[in-house]
């Protein structure tokens, strides 16, 4: 595919071909056909952005070849070229897929005009599949670098690389942030329109990575009913972020090491070379170092890739950041469930900080959502939280202050919130509440006095009478 979109003249009259070659040609690169066949024989091998298609032609018609490529290459734009008498049929040709037509008495500035809408057209076509496919909201396209020295230096090393088209590898346990990573680089590396396609290569069937990836031709396969572009072409003049790079199978890898040297592709079933203009981000929780050596990955493909390597640390080597982090969350999950929490009391962040975190900066996000989601609540407290956060690790033997073990822990926590639950849902009669549990009143208060319900329970239960008064 040329830099210039390309333009392919279809006309028996050479007068006509070279016409329209002399008013197109400052602008596209243009190819000229003599007959439908020709035509056809020319789709097979370059890249067609708009094609001007005569109507009535030795051999194949005009008609004949429209449907044809509309069967093969929907996204080719065609302009029927007809005389004044067969405007009908160009009427015809446009419900069966035409962009628009022509006359042969063509105005030479309207021709040209009309050319450059169509190619418009065929470019937003490409920028809807794209939109269709990925869906990307704003709020999810934001990182929070947070103030660990570490992050501080992987921000500054993507503010360095932002300008670079270098190919880069980022790694780091599942959850650690990889792809908001990658988006915040192409954020700060192209402009807004350019594209960013995400592919997830572990949830692909192996029999698809390769159509998915590099598209497919009609009748490629078994249900390839029509040509259908590929990431790659998706992701032109913008990034392309292969995530879980090491789950590619091995003959698959060979195919991306060419594109990561020739810059260009072929589709699954076709024949033709299509240039690519792609910024590369790859990232892998697994190490690629030794999966190299035990030769499931290509050492050859490791080395294209790990041009430029980041590792993103894990989310327990930066509990520093858990606060900024829970802000940033609780803000998204405000604007997406309509909620207005505030924040995290200090004991519930203190609560959060010392749990281990194995799901990292995705397990984090889970749990605020499910929060904000359910919580009536300003302010989270540390009651609030699900008792598998109360402990970093639930398999080492943990003593209070006095002197009880890990399981009387859970099992307050567990009391505590209920007791809460149940007040709430009764506004704070405890009579009500006793009879509910099934436990006698004096039970009851026994259980808040131990439990430290009363000292917790006043700020709750005066927003909740503002809130909703008493009938």
């Amino acid at each position: 595919m040329k830099e210039r979109p390309t333009i392919l003249i279809v006309d028996d009259d050479e007068s006509i071909r070279d016409t329209l070659e002399a008013i197109l040609r400052k602008k596209y690169f243009v190819l000229k056909a003599r007959s439908g066949e020709e035509a056809l024989e020319i789709v097979e091998i370059e890249e067609v952005n708009v094609m001007l298609l005569d109507i009535v032609m030795p051999g194949i018609s005009g008609l004949e070849v429209l449907q044809k490529i509309k069967d093969r290459f929907d996204d080719i734009e065609i302009i029927m070229i007809t005389v004044l008498k067969e405007v009908d049929i160009a009427v015809r040709a446009i419900k069966m897929g035409a962009y628009d037509y022509i006359t042969k008495e063509f105005n030479y500035d309207d021709i040209a005009a009309l050319v450059d809408r169509a190619v418009e057209k065929q470019k937003l076509s490409k920028e809807l599949i794209y939109l269709q496919t990925e869906r990307d909201q704003y709020f999810e396209d934001t990182i929070v670098m947070g103030k660990t020295p570490i992050m501080e230096q992987i921000y500054m090393l993507v503010k360095r690389i932002a300008t670079i088209p270098a190919t880069i590898l980022i790694t780091g346990e599942t959850g650690t942030g990889k792809e908001m990573l990658a988006r915040f680089i192409h954020r700060i590396s192209f402009d807004t329109k350019s594209p960013f396609v995400t592919v997830h290569l572990a949830s692909i069937p192996r029999e698809l990575i390769e159509s998915t990836l590099f598209g497919h031709e009609k009748g490629a396969f078994t249900g390839a009913h029509k040509q259908r572009l590929g990431k790659f072409e998706l992701a032109h003049k913008g990034t392309i972020f292969l995530d879980e790079i090491g789950d590619l199978k091995y003959d698959t890898q060979a195919k991306l090491l060419r594109v990561i040297q020739e810059g260009c592709i072929e589709r699954v079933g076709g024949s033709k070379t299509i240039k690519m203009d792609v910024r590369l981000i790859a990232a892998t929780h697994i190490n690629l170092e030794k999966a190299v050596q035990s030769e499931d990955f290509r050492e050859d493909l490791y080395y294209r890739l790990n041009v430029i390597p980041i590792r993103l640390p894990p989310l327990r080597d930066r509990l520093v950041d858990i606060p900024i982090l829970v802000d940033h969350f609780i803000d998204k999950y405000n604007r997406k469930f309509r909620r207005r929490v505030e924040k995290f009391t200090p004991e519930a962040l203190k609560v959060i900080s010392q749990y281990s975190w194995p799901g990292n900066i995705r397990e984090l996000e889970n749990l605020i959502e499910r929060l904000v989601a359910v919580t009536e609540k300003e302010i989270i407290s540390p009651e609030d939280i699900p008792v598998e956060y109360h402990f970093s690790n639930l398999t080492a033997p943990v003593v209070s202050v006095e002197g009880e073990g890990i399981l009387k822990q859970a099992r307050d926590i567990f009391e505590k919130n209920f007791i809460m639950k149940a007040l709430e849902r009764v506004r704070w009669n405890r009579t009500k509440t006793a009879k509910n549990l099934g436990i006698p009143l004096s039970t009851l208060k026994y259980k808040m006095r131990m439990l430290n319900v009363y000292k917790t329970i006043g700020e709750r239960k005066m927003k909740y009478r503002k809130r909703e008064p008493r009938q």
